[in-house]
């Protein structure tokens, strides 16, 4: 089986987490350098993520996310966010693509256009895809969590205006999931068993 296939059957959503052990800055970082290398229409990276890890903090987050003890044991839990107006920050997110060759100005030009006409005057296309790049964003984090040694969780029960509103998220930012991350427990589940593929695959 290759490395990523092993990632994938053997990704778990843990609620056990080793309390004791902590991740330091630059594996943060590491993080979420991997996880920004999730796709976005048109490269958009419209993406944010904050992580929750001091006690304060934690404690802040906890109420909010009705409780749930993860909140506290994990390392940290990032806030995926996905944001909005993106046809507003596409031109400086795929202007290093241009510089590296990847794509002519002819092209920049025409998605920039696509963009601004999708976009502009479609807030629910927006928030779409604000939530569409943070999933994708967010199971990216998590497959470099795997990647790493060690287990993460989504989460979609918390307070999504509350959450914003204590960690003072602007209006463009929307809160799509909690993912806590951090070093295994003693009493995490295996991977629970999947429809099989003739269930959910069909030919056309």
């Amino acid at each position: 089986m290759s490395d990523i296939a092993n990632i994938i059957k053997s990704r778990i959503s843990a609620n056990s987490y080793d309390t004791e052990r902590s991740l330091s800055d630059q594996q943060v970082a590491e993080l979420i350098e991997l996880a920004t290398h999730a796709p976005s229409a048109f490269n958009l990276q419209n993406w944010k993520f904050l992580a929750v890890r001091s006690a304060e903090a934690k404690a802040r987050l906890l109420p909010l996310a009705w409780g749930q003890q993860k909140i506290v044991d994990a390392a940290v839990t990032f806030i995926v966010c996905g944001t909005l107006n993106p046809h507003e920050t596409l031109p400086s997110a795929l202007k290093p693509t241009v510089d590296a060759g990847i794509i002519d100005q002819a092209i920049y030009d025409m998605w920039v256009g696509a963009a601004e006409g999708m976009y502009k005057e479609n807030p629910q296309l927006q928030r779409d895809e604000a939530i569409r790049s943070g999933s994708l964003a967010a199971m990216t984090l998590m497959l470099a969590a795997k990647g790493q040694g060690l287990v993460s969780t989504p989460m979609i029960g918390f307070d999504q205006s509350a959450v914003a509103k204590e960690f003072d998220l602007s209006d463009l930012e929307i809160p799509v999931m909690l993912v806590t991350v951090g070093y295994p427990g003693a009493t995490n589940w295996p991977q629970k068993p999947r429809k099989a593929v003739n269930d959910v695959l069909q030919f056309v």
